[in-house]
């Protein structure tokens, strides 16, 4: 399967010659919701690169309460923690939206990376990306009405899928916006009243983009539209 036929960013942008480091060692996955990729404190053992659907970064505290801090779907990898060094990551990430893409072991990932330095310096800039992407979230976790963050969120979750419908549930919503399920009840029979969605049980669609857009007031801005070009630098 040639290169360019990849639909992931990261991987399909190495050089030939980093992508041929890696090939040997990559599966192709079929992942279903909920199916987790990695576990909190405990040590990663693949990483993916999708290609369809998405997989969530997601905070915990001791009370229980979770946020997510980040999205991944074609135009990065998972396993951050692993391309800075470590051994695991403190979050949790599973599958929001169901995917396919391509696994890779950890170890040939290690030994690719001290092998090239420019497979390095790819894999870091998708790391920044993330980065970027976890501390505006952040930002607007902490600053927005919950129906920006919404917005926001579900802007971003089209940008990595074909077609403007989402699937999922009000529950899993909550998960996502660090907010209770009411609340972001609320927030979504907002956005429908005003016509930017139509939702059902189940399932969002994306009515009025641009109207999404200006409802963020900046939550949404061009850190997230440009989201695909930072990996590349």
């Amino acid at each position: 399967m040639p290169q360019s036929t990849f639909r992931n960013h990261v991987l399909k942008t190495l050089t030939p010659e980093d992508f041929a480091l890696l090939r040997p060692s990559m599966n192709r996955v079929e992942l279903a919701v909920k199916v987790r990729l990695e576990i909190a404190h405990q040590p990663i053992e693949l990483v993916y690169f999708p290609e369809t659907g998405i997989a969530s970064v997601v905070a915990a505290m001791t009370a229980g309460r979770h946020s997510e801090v980040g999205i991944i779907g074609h135009q990065g990898m998972t396993g951050v923690a692993v391309v800075l060094g470590q051994d695991m990551s403190p979050n949790e990430t599973y599958i929001q939206l169901a995917s396919n893409g391509w696994s890779l072991p950890v170890e040939p990932l290690r030994i690719a990376i001290g092998e090239s330095q420019t497979l390095h310096a790819s894999l870091l800039r998708f790391a920044h990306a993330f980065l970027i992407q976890s501390s505006r979230t952040a930002l607007v976790n902490s600053q927005s009405k919950i129906e920006e963050r919404l917005a926001r969120w579900l802007l971003m979750v089209n940008d990595l899928i074909e077609g403007d419908k989402i699937s999922l549930t009000h529950e899993f919503l909550a998960t996502m916006l660090g907010s209770r399920r009411p609340g972001v009840t609320t927030a979504l029979q907002m956005l429908e009243y005003r016509g930017l969605v139509h939702a059902k049980r189940g399932e969002i669609t994306i009515v009025d983009r641009p109207g999404m857009i200006e409802l963020s007031h900046g939550a949404y801005g061009k850190e997230e539209q440009r989201h695909f070009d930072i990996t590349t630098g």
